[in-house]
C-alpha cells in the first residue's frame, strides 16, 4: 500500500481547470520530486494533497485513509471528524517564504503546535524543538527571533518546525525560490540529510541537478498534467517530451 496516493484530481479556479487527471503514488522512504515552468500547477498540486485547496474531483489517501474522494454523483467527499484529523498528522508543509511567527522566538516557534496541537507537555516539546535546532546547525539560535537570522537560517527553523509534528510526508514547495544561491545550499544540504535518513518527501523545486540527485521519481509538469515521469536520470537526460526537452535546454547548456 502506498504512503501517498493521488488519483484523477482535478482543480479549477474561477472556471478554469489547473490541475487535470493528476494521479501518482509514493511509497514510505521515496523522494517524489516534481519540476516544471510557473503556472504549470506544481504548487496547486502540493496544496490540494494538503488540504490547503479542495479539489473538484478525484481522490486522495494517506496510508489508505481516504482524504478525499469523489462519489458517484461527482461529487468531492472529504473526510471528517477524528480521520480527518488522523490524515492531518501525516503530512507536513515547508513553504518558500518561512511562514515564522515573528512575534514568536525560534524555539517557541518550534514548539507551538506540538504542544497546542499534538498536546504535548512544555519540557516534551522543548527537548524535540532543541534537539531539531541542533541537527539543523541552529542550537545557538532558540532565544533568536526570525528577524534575527538570515533567510537560510529562517528557513531551516520552519523544516524543523515542521518536522517537530513528526509527519510520515514532508512536503516542500520551492524551498530555495526566496534565497540567494549562497544560501540555497544551506537548505539543500538539509534536504539530502533528511532523505539519507529515508524520509518521505515530495519536493517542488526548480534545482534540476538537485531534482536529479536527491529523487526516486521525477514528475515534469506543463499545464496542469503530468506531461512526463520516471527515474530522475531519465527524465533530465533524456526526456522523451519535446516540451520536457524544450524546458530543460537551459540546464544542458549550464
Amino acid at each position: 500500500m502506498s504512503l501517498l496516493e493521488v488519483s484523477h484530481v482535478k482543480k479549477q479556479f474561477d472556471g478554469q481547470t489547473v490541475l487535470e487527471d493528476i494521479s501518482l503514488s509514493l511509497e514510505e522512504g521515496q523522494v517524489l520530486g516534481i519540476i516544471g515552468p510557473s503556472g504549470s500547477g506544481k504548487s496547486t498540486l502540493l496544496r490540494c494533497a494538503t488540504m490547503l485547496e479542495r479539489v473538484e474531483e478525484g481522490a486522495i489517501s494517506y496510508d489508505g485513509h481516504s482524504l478525499v474522494h469523489t462519489s458517484q454523483d461527482g461529487v468531492p467527499i472529504y473526510a471528517k471528524g477524528e480521520e480527518l484529523k488522523k490524515i492531518r498528522s501525516m503530512f507536513g508543509i515547508v513553504f518558500q517564504n518561512y511562514n515564522l511567527f515573528p512575534h514568536f522566538s525560534v524555539i517557541r516557534n518550534i514548539m507551538e503546535a506540538p504542544v497546542h496541537v499534538l498536546k504535548q507537555k512544555p519540557e516534551e516539546a522543548r527537548q524535540k524543538a532543541e534537539m531539531l535546532l541542533k541537527k539543523m546547525g541552529l542550537e545557538d539560535k532558540a532565544d533568536a527571533y526570525p528577524c534575527q537570522l538570515s533567510g537560510g537560517q529562517q528557513q531551516r527553523v520552519s523544516i524543523a518546525r515542521a518536522l517537530a509534528l513528526d509527519p510520515r510526508v514532508l512536503f516542500f514547495d520551492e524551498p530555495t525560490s526566496a534565497l540567494d544561491p549562497e544560501l540555497t545550499g544551506e537548505i539543500l544540504k538539509v534536504i539530502r540529510e533528511l532523505a539519507e535518513d529515508h524520509m518521505t518527501m515530495v519536493i517542488v523545486t526548480h534545482e534540476m541537478s538537485f531534482a536529479r540527485d536527491v529523487s526516486d521519481h521525477l514528475i515534469f509538469m506543463e499545464g496542469g498534467y503530468i506531461v512526463e515521469q520516471g527515474k530522475p536520470e531519465d527524465v533530465i537526460h533524456n526526456p522523451v517530451n519535446p516540451r520536457t526537452k524544450e524546458f530543460l535546454k537551459r540546464f544542458y547548456q549550464e
